[in-house]
């Protein structure tokens, strides 16, 4: 397992940008980000592999988030443009030892290490 700690949320209008950084104690494979509302099931957001850097994204990301991330400084970053409410929530980042499959890659239960979460609020 690897220490991770998010930064990079905040209040943000409808229509703006945040950029997320995951910072990494160590070395991990696919990485993720994961986001919740209160009292709702943790869902996926995007992923990406090492290696390959394949990505995936959940249907409300694509278009508008994009994930990346550095392997030499142990980092992953989530890119979101044209904000809505609907993306209020808190953002986790999550690590895997595994390299996983694209179709695994949603998968929350396929994360060993997860960070404690950053804050996202998007409102006027």
């Amino acid at each position: 397992q690897v220490q991770l700690v998010e930064s990079g949320g905040g209040l943000v209008q409808p229509g703006g940008s945040l950029k997320l950084t995951c910072s990494a104690s160590g070395r991990a494979s696919t990485m993720a980000w994961f986001r919740q509302l209160r009292g709702k099931e943790r869902e996926f957001v995007a992923a990406i592999r090492r290696g390959d850097a394949k990505t995936t994204y959940a249907d409300a990301a694509k278009g508008r988030f994009t994930i990346s991330r550095d392997n030499i400084k142990n980092t992953v970053h989530l890119q979101m443009n044209s904000l809505k409410p609907d993306d209020t929530a808190v953002y986790f980042c999550a690590a895997s030892g595994s390299n996983w499959i694209l179709s695994a890659m949603s998968n929350k239960e396929g994360y060993e290490s997860w960070g404690q979460g950053t804050q996202v609020t998007v409102s006027s």
